[in-house]
């Protein structure tokens, strides 16, 4: 009697099982990555908001005063609300400046810059 050549019936369904489990293993990867880079996207437009906005206020020459400030800002193409604290520092001709910038109604900031503005000179 002859053998026949070829996948029994059993071996070809593990061999699809096993394909499966790996595309679908693939396509998880994928969509994590997509996220990922969603999520990298949005904080580097959120930390371009708040260097503009530190920018904004060294341009300008103002030496704010203390206090808090807020407001709202596109970048590429999300929208952004930003909150500026002012804050003394030991010496009188600093102030520092804190700049947080959250995504439209989140709770944590995707970025925070501080810098220090100089008292400009009269």
């Amino acid at each position: 009697m002859k053998r026949q050549r070829g996948f029994t019936l059993l071996e070809a369904v593990v061999a699809l099982a096993i394909l499966a489990i790996g595309l679908a293993a693939t396509m998880r990867a994928l969509g994590v990555a997509t996220l990922a880079s969603a999520e990298i996207r949005s904080r580097q437009m959120a930390e371009w908001v708040a260097q503009n906005r530190l920018a904004e206020l060294r341009v300008m020459h103002l030496f704010p005063s203390e206090g808090k400030n807020e407001g709202d800002a596109v970048q590429g193409d999300q929208q952004f609300h930003w909150v500026e604290e002012v804050k003394s520092t030991p010496n009188p001709l600093f102030r520092r400046v804190e700049v947080k910038v959250f995504a439209s109604k989140q709770d944590s900031a995707l970025a925070q810059s501080t810098s220090f503005l100089v008292r400009p000179l009269k």
